[in-house]
């Protein structure tokens, strides 16, 4: 009997030590509308230390095809949080601007909040609570 209940205790430790644990949630990007398909979209998730500073606590590029690109941020704790978005078309991994400071590459954020100037965590942070979530980003 005491070989049969440590059997089935090891089987039960063993069973829940394979277990995966799911440290977060998973946020889909997806980007319909990119200008063409020269280069790569670069894509970053910030937290407001991060934001504007460089490189995000994640961060993604890929290639385009047919106008459309598609990213996965996955385990993402919750927490505040913004994305942004940028059609690299020359593939130097910066982002572009005309002499008067204008970019000339296309860059935007959930939520397609249209501003002026340097964008601003406040407009493009969310939530990520306990479900995982979806956006689309447009240029």
């Amino acid at each position: 009997m005491k070989t049969l209940t440590l059997s089935v205790g090891l089987f039960l430790i063993s069973f829940i030590s394979f277990a995966q644990e799911t440290t977060g949630v998973d946020i889909t990007v997806t980007i319909n509308n990119v200008a063409n398909d020269q280069g790569k979209v670069m894509i970053a998730l910030h937290t407001k230390e991060t934001f504007l500073k460089g490189k995000g606590i994640q961060n993604q590029k890929d290639s385009i095809r047919d106008g459309k690109v598609s990213f996965v941020f996955e385990n993402v704790p919750e927490g505040t949080y913004a994305i942004l978005a940028l059609h690299d078309a020359n593939e130097n991994n910066q982002m572009d601007f005309d002499s008067n400071g204008a970019p000339t590459e296309s860059y935007g954020m959930p939520g397609n909040e249209m501003f002026f100037g340097w964008p601003d965590f406040e407009d493009a942070k969310f939530e990520v609570k306990d479900e995982n979530l979806e956006m689309e980003i447009r240029f």
